[in-house]
């Protein structure tokens, strides 16, 4: 009653003409939850090449490349904007330690710092207004979610259906800044 029980797939198979047919014949697997991943299309940066077709910035394993196909130098991607809207997370952490690996192969190659200072990515945050969050922050969030995730198992078990959640993901992202802020100095 009004959650997810189990998904149901149908054997399909082909109908001679290139086209496909449900057999009738079913398989269902209890699940407790289904996802929906709809993809987006990237937005370009003034100062980068961007594929407008595939909403992309051209890159080689990460590396971004320029007009000629050359790699610009300290600049990387990730993610979506790396390879277009497709895959889920397991496919974006290898994505990501793809570009990671590229970003240490160069790291003796990479132009220095115009601030070195550990603090100074701090400051320039601050300074545009960008709202960050910290390591601390992000175990804050994350004990935040898990307890929304304790409180939705005891729920569910004060009306006879126990389901269990590790946690409850906050989406907004205002609302994961402010969680992940909130002991800030």
């Amino acid at each position: 009653p009004g959650r997810v029980a189990g998904i149901r797939f149908e054997r399909m198979e082909l109908d001679g003409t290139g086209n496909v047919r449900g057999t009738g014949e079913f398989e269902d697997y209890p699940v407790q939850a289904v996802y929906r991943a709809i993809g987006y299309h990237g937005s370009e940066l003034a100062e980068l090449e961007y594929d407008v077709h595939r909403g992309v910035i051209p890159n080689d394993g990460g590396r971004v490349l320029d007009a000629e196909g050359n790699p610009v130098p300290g600049v990387y991607t990730t993610g979506w904007i790396k390879r277009g809207p497709v895959g889920l997370i397991g496919q974006t952490k290898g994505d990501a330690a793809e570009t990671i690996g590229r970003l240490l192969e160069d790291r003796d190659s990479l132009p220095p710092a115009q601030e070195p200072d550990e603090h100074a990515i701090i400051a320039l945050l601050e300074e545009r207004g960008v709202e960050y969050t910290t390591w601390e922050g992000w175990n804050e969030l994350d004990a935040h979610e898990r307890s929304l995730g304790e409180k939705f198992t005891a729920e569910s078990a004060e009306h006879g259906t126990v389901v269990q959640r590790e946690r409850v993901k906050v989406v907004p992202r205002q609302d994961m800044v402010r969680i992940s802020r909130r002991h800030a100095s």
